[in-house]
């Protein structure tokens, strides 16, 4: 059985997909741009987008009853890769000693022009 996730708490979609899809064992979840939700505005910075990104995540993970440990992948796609060591820093704080599996690539351009959008697959 799968299930659609939407929640107030993270920006709403831009386009045609899911926040996430719940398929009762494992969660996919998109690619979280670094949008206030409240604002619907981006985040200023690599790291406070960073930040925002992993917020919005974890917005949608807890709104589908998983937890920040039952994340097993992270990709993270980056405008620049200069900036990987400002981006890293602020999401080694964010997962503490948790360590999902993780690609980083960079990429020509994003969304809403943002530094930075993440997505992650979860498991229980």
């Amino acid at each position: 059985m799968k299930r659609s996730i939407q929640t107030s708490q993270a920006p709403a979609a831009i386009g045609p997909y899911s926040q996430a899809i719940d398929t009762g064992t494992m969660l996919f979840v998109s690619g979280q741009l670094p949008i206030e939700p409240e604002t619907m505005t981006l985040a200023i910075g690599i790291q406070n987008q960073t930040k925002q990104s992993l917020e919005n995540i974890e917005a949608i993970i807890q709104a589908s009853g998983y937890e920040i440990s039952d994340i097993v992948k992270c990709t993270v796609f980056l405008k620049n890769m200069s900036e990987f060591a400002l981006m890293n820093e602020t999401y080694q704080h964010f997962f503490g000693v948790h360590k999902p599996a993780r690609a980083a690539v960079e990429v020509a351009r994003l969304p809403k022009d943002a530094l930075v959008e993440i997505e992650c697959i979860a498991v229980r």
